[in-house]
C-alpha cells in the first residue's frame, strides 16, 4: 500500500496558476453546466437508482458464482461461502461523469481457485437465467476477454481477475500493487495494465485531481463536445473515455483552483498547442528517427513495481515500439502504458482540427458572449468528403453479427493505417461507430444489395412476419462502418486526371478481417465498398444507390456474393452466398479491374 504523503501540488510539476476564478468564469460555468442539463447529459434519479439496484443483483450473483465453482472443488459451505468474490466499476461510472444509456464497465474479482474458463462455462449461464436480462454475449477469445450483457434496461461489459488469493473479502481495495504478483497477463491487463481505462486507473485519476467536482462537470463537457465531434473511440484510433479523463486531470493539475468552465477554457488552448507541438515534431519518414521525442501527458511519474512486466518506456531499446506512439498519454497505475497506441496520423490531425476549432468557438463564447451550444455543434463527417469506404459486416445470427462485426471494427484502424500510405490520399478519417441493421430478404438478389448497403423502401420496411409468408425467407444483420477520404490538392503544373488505387490496402484490410480463428464463411461475409458523394450528405446505412454500384465495380473486390453483381448480371455462375442457405457453386469469379478512377480534392 502506498504510505507516502501527498505532495505539495499534484501532478510532475508545479501549478500554472493557482489562482481562483473571476466572476465572468463563474458566471460562466453556471451557463455551462445549464448547458450540459439541456443537452441531456446526467441521467434521471429513477435510472440512477435503478443501476444501483441491477449492481447490487450483480455483486450477490458473483458471489453465488464463486459458491459454486468453490463447491465443486470438494470445499465445504463455510469454505465457499467465505472465498467471497467482488464487484469494482471502471471507466465513466465509477468517475462520475456517465449520461443516460450509458453503460456500466465492470470488473470481477475472484480467488486463486476461480479460472476463466469458469468465468465463461459457469459465471455466463448463470447471467442467463438471471431475471431481467436480455442478452449475453461472451468473447472469451478477445485480447482482454469480456462478458456483454443488458440486464433491467442497464448495458454491462463483464471482465474478470482471478487474484492470488484464497479469499476475496468485501473489504478489498485493488491500489496495492502487490496484487498483480503471480497474475497471468490477462489478469494484469483486467486489472489496470494495457486496459487503460480499468479499476486500478480510474482510481488513480480520481486521487491526483485537486477539485473532483470542477473534474467532473469540465469532463462531462469535454466527453459531450468528443461525442458530436465524431472523435470519442479509442478501437477507432482517437482518445477513448479515460485518455479524455487524464488530459482534463492534467489541465486540474495545472489550474487547481478554478472552476469549470475556466478549465474547459484552458483545455482547449494547451491541448491546441500540444497537438501542433507533436504534429511537428514527427518526421513523417521514419518515426524511429525521432528528432524531439514527444513530451508524453503524465499525471505523475512513471514507477517501479512488483512485477517483470512491461512498463511503457521510449528510452529503453527493450520496447522500440514505444517510441511510435503518436501522442502518449500515460496511465497512472501500476504497470504504466500507453492509453493512445491506436492514434494514426490521420486521427491525430482530425483532432488537431477539432481542438483548433473547439479553442477557437469557446475564446468567442469568454470573448463574444457565444452559447455553449455552440461548442456542441455536431459533426459534418457525412459532407465532409468527397469520397468514402463503406465497410460491411454481414452474417445470419444476432450473436454471430456481434462477434464478428467487433472484430471487423478492432481492425479497422490497420485499414486506415494502410490508406496513409496511398500517395494521393491526404488522410483516412474513420468514422466511430458501427450502423447495425436487421433486413428481412424475400430474393437473393435482396440479399445481395443488402451486402452492399442498397436498401429499397421494400427492405427497410419489410417485417419477419410479413417475409415468412414469401417462398424465401432469409434474415441477414448488418453492421456498416464508414472511412472518409481527403484527396490531396493537385500538384500545379499536373497534366490530366489525378488517379487513386485503394485495391491493396482494402484486399488486404478483407484478409487481415477474415484471418480471424472464428470466421466461418457459411454464416458471415465482409464487404468493401468505394462510394462518392453527390452535392448532399451521404445517409448511413442507405448512401447513392447508383455511386455505389458504379464505384464498387472498380474497387478490386476479388468476390461478389449474396447473389450476382448488378453490373455483372450476365455471370451466371457466381457462387451463390451461403448466408442465403443455398449452398451455392463455386464458379469463374468476376473480374474486377483494381480501382484507378479520376478523383478530385475535397
Amino acid at each position: 500500500m502506498d504510505t507516502q504523503e501527498a505532495p505539495a501540488y499534484y501532478g510532475i510539476t508545479k501549478p500554472i496558476s493557482v489562482a481562483g476564478p473571476s466572476p465572468k468564469e463563474e458566471e460562466l460555468t453556471k451557463s455551462l453546466m445549464e448547458e450540459l442539463r439541456r443537452q441531456n447529459t446526467f441521467e434521471a434519479e429513477e435510472e440512477a437508482k435503478n443501476r444501483e439496484v441491477v449492481l447490487g443483483r450483480i455483486a450477490a450473483l458473483v458471489k453465488s458464482f464463486v459458491f459454486k465453482v468453490s463447491k465443486s472443488y470438494g470445499m465445504s459451505d463455510a469454505a465457499a461461502h467465505a472465498a467471497g468474490g467482488k464487484i469494482f466499476t471502471f471507466g465513466s461510472y465509477r468517475l462520475g461523469v456517465h449520461g443516460p444509456g450509458d453503460d456500466i464497465d465492470t470488473l470481477l474479482v475472484v480467488p486463486k481457485h476461480v479460472s476463466r474458463e469458469d468465468f465463461f462455462s459457469v459465471f455466463e449461464p448463470m447471467l442467463r437465467e438471471m431475471p431481467g436480462v436480455t442478452h449475453v454475449t461472451g468473447v472469451p477469445e478477445a485480447y482482454v476477454p469480456i462478458i456483454k450483457t443488458k440486464i433491467s434496461g442497464v448495458e454491462i461489459d463483464f471482465l474478470c481477475a482471478r487474484l492470488a488469493l484464497a479469499q476475496i473479502p468485501d473489504d478489498l481495495e485493488l491500489r496495492n500493487d502487490d496484487l498483480l504478483k503471480n497474475l497471468d497477463e490477462r489478469c494484469v491487463r483486467s486489472l489496470g495494465g494495457e486496459l487503460s481505462s480499468c479499476s486500478r486507473v480510474t482510481d488513480e485519476i480520481l486521487r491526483l485531481v485537486p477539485n473532483i467536482p470542477v473534474f467532473r462537470d469540465a469532463l462531462r463537457c469535454i466527453k459531450l463536445w468528443a461525442r458530436r465531434r465524431a472523435i470519442y473511440s479509442n478501437v477507432m484510433g482517437f482518445l477513448g473515455g479515460v485518455a479524455w479523463a487524464m488530459l482534463v486531470a492534467r489541465i486540474c493539475q495545472l489550474y487547481p483552483n478554478q472552476c469549470a468552465g475556466a478549465i474547459i477554457s484552458k483545455f482547449f488552448i494547451i491541448m491546441h498547442q500540444w497537438f501542433v507541438i507533436l504534429e511537428f515534431t514527427i518526421p513523417c519518414a521514419d518515426p524511429l528517427l525521432l528528432r524531439k521525442w514527444p513530451q508524453p501527458v503524465l499525471l505523475k511519474p512513471i514507477g517501479e513495481g512488483p512485477l517483470n512486466v512491461r512498463v511503457w518506456n521510449p528510452q529503453e531499446k527493450l520496447y522500440p515500439a514505444d517510441r511510435v506512439h503518436r501522442m502518449p498519454i500515460i496511465t497512472p497505475a501500476y504497470p504504466a502504458m500507453c492509453s493512445t497506441h491506436n492514434v494514426s496520423a490521420s486521427t491525430q490531425e482530425i483532432m488537431t482540427q477539432e481542438c483548433k476549432r473547439a479553442a477557437e468557438v469557446v475564446g468567442r463564447i469568454f470573448e463574444e458572449g457565444a452559447p455553449w451550444s455552440e461548442l456542441f455543434e455536431k459533426h459534418d463527417f457525412f459532407s465532409r468528403y468527397r469520397y468514402y469506404i463503406q465497410v460491411v459486416a454481414a452474417a445470419n445470427t444476432p450473436e454471430n453479427i456481434k462477434k464478428w462485426s467487433g472484430t471487423v471494427e478492432s481492425k479497422l484502424r490497420q485499414l486506415v493505417l494502410k490508406l496513409e500510405f496511398v500517395d494521393a490520399l491526404r488522410l483516412a478519417h474513420p468514422y466511430v461507430k458501427g450502423f447495425e441493421r436487421v433486413y428481412h430478404c424475400i430474393s437473393e438478389d435482396e440479399m445481395n444489395d443488402v451486402a452492399f448497403n442498397r436498401i429499397s423502401e421494400a427492405i427497410a420496411n419489410r417485417t419477419e412476419e410479413e417475409a415468412k409468408k414469401e417462398p424465401f425467407c432469409r434474415t441477414v444483420y448488418t453492421t456498416t462502418f464508414y472511412v472518409g477520404l481527403a484527396i490531396k490538392p493537385k500538384q500545379p503544373g499536373t497534366v490530366g486526371p489525378q488517379r487513386l488505387d485503394i485495391t491493396y490496402p482494402t484486399n488486404e484490410f478483407k484478409k487481415l478481417a477474415k484471418q480471424w480463428e472464428l470466421f466461418d464463411l457459411t454464416v458471415m461475409d465482409l464487404y468493401v465498398t468505394h462510394i462518392k458523394r453527390q452535392g448532399d450528405p451521404i445517409l448511413p446505412p442507405r448512401p447513392d444507390l447508383r455511386d455505389v454500384t458504379v464505384l464498387n465495380y472498380l474497387t478490386g473486390c476479388s468476390r461478389m456474393v449474396f447473389g450476382r453483381h448488378p453490373k455483372l448480371r450476365k455471370d451466371r455462375n457466381l457462387r451463390r452466398s451461403s448466408l442465403s442457405g443455398g449452398g451455392g457453386t463455386n464458379g469463374p469469379q468476376p473480374s474486377v479491374q483494381p480501382l484507378a478512377a479520376s478523383v478530385q480534392a475535397n
